[in-house]
């Protein structure tokens, strides 16, 4: 029997809101962008049901450890929805995947994509597939496969949301994290290119008060209001790569500074008894944080315990390994600085902020 059609020819699906056709003609625009972050143990290509990964590449691995993350970047899409601005959340996304597994001190293999639409427009899920594959490919992860889905009905027709998954190896000998923390160990900050992907449901409260708000001119920003908002997040997986291979042992845990703020994200690393001391004054947050505190009215407290305030990373270093650190940090131009030390704290453990900002 033939599917059922109206007067006009379309599928029952069609009626349903369902594009199959421009689902299609999405994943024709992706291919190319796909194509540049593939690595040699992929096999075959996009459109199959599974990714396929070559785990001979493990074989190298005295004791090979696998290590999986899954994020989104949260309300920042409406951000992008509303600019008509999709390849920056696209590149959020594998920030906000990867960096969760350099901290372990594994090397990110593969990812995958999900994003879920009112409606397929084909060039803005190109856009989003182009953002996730130029972070790929700058990071040496191939983008293995991903799922477009038009749901009509639960979200409206310019609505969307992304997320991922990823997986990464590490040898085990080398695993990062509270057990390698010591006593006196460097606690080195990495500069945060922004807000990166966290706190949107406050930013949006705070800032998206009024009509036109995005495309506001901030002389203290040098841009809109909408594109600072929108600044990708920086992606530090291959830099730290690098600092684990030419500085082996020197670092001790990394923690990725994301939701919660920088001294909740600090003490998820620290083991019992050992606690991160963190001086303020050794930086200055960048002036879309500062916007923020003073148009929301927002405690200090509240403030750090949702945005970065500046710092995307920080790495917990051996004294003797921190200037060595911080030295392949400069070559790769990623500004970084001493901001504190782990000190010892009997019966607890956790991170402290002192001081005031410069």
């Amino acid at each position: 029997m033939a599917a059922e059609t109206d007067q006009a020819g379309k599928s029952a699906y069609a009626l349903a809101g369902v594009d199959i056709e421009a689902g299609e003609r999405a994943v024709e625009l992706m291919k190319a962008s796909i194509a540049k972050t593939r690595r040699p143990e992929v096999l075959g290509g996009i459109g199959g049901f599974a990714g396929l990964f070559d785990a001979a590449t493990l074989a190298k691995y005295a004791h090979p450890l696998l290590a999986t993350s899954t994020d989104g970047v949260g309300t920042k899409v409406d951000i992008a929805r509303q600019m008509g601005v999709y390849d920056t959340v696209g590149y959020d996304l594998v920030g906000m995947l990867i960096d969760d597994l350099v901290v372990v001190g594994a090397e990110p293999l593969f990812l995958t994509d999900y994003i879920a639409c009112g409606k397929v427009f084909p060039e803005r899920v190109a856009a989003i597939v182009r953002g996730i594959a130029n972070a790929c490919a700058e990071n040496n992860v191939a983008l293995l496969g991903g799922e477009t889905a038009e749901h009509p009905g639960l979200l409206q027709p310019d609505e969307f949301d992304i997320a991922g998954a990823t997986t990464g190896v590490v040898e085990a000998d080398n695993l990062l994290g509270p057990e390698r923390v010591q006593e006196g160990d460097v606690v080195i900050a990495l500069a945060s290119s922004g807000l990166h992907s966290n706190g949107f449901s406050l930013v949006r409260r705070v800032f998206l008060r009024d009509v036109g708000a995005l495309e506001r001119y901030m002389p203290e920003l040098g841009q809109t209001l909408g594109e600072a908002l929108l600044t990708p997040t920086k992606v530090y997986a291959a830099d730290l790569l690098q600092v684990l291979s030419e500085v082996p042992g020197g670092i001790h845990a990394m923690s990725h500074v994301t939701g919660g703020g920088l001294a909740n994200n600090l003490a998820r690393v620290l083991p019992a008894g050992l606690s991160a001391m963190v001086d303020r004054a050794t930086w200055t947050p960048p002036a879309i944080f500062q916007l923020a505190q003073q148009a929301g009215g927002i405690s200090q407290p509240d403030i750090e315990a949702t945005l970065n305030q500046g710092v995307g990373m920080v790495l917990l270093a051996a004294p003797e390994a921190a200037a060595r650190v911080q030295a392949v940090l400069d070559v790769r131009q990623v500004p970084s600085w001493v901001c504190g030390i782990v000190e010892s704290t009997p019966g607890a453990s956790g991170a402290h902020l002192f001081g005031a900002h410069r």
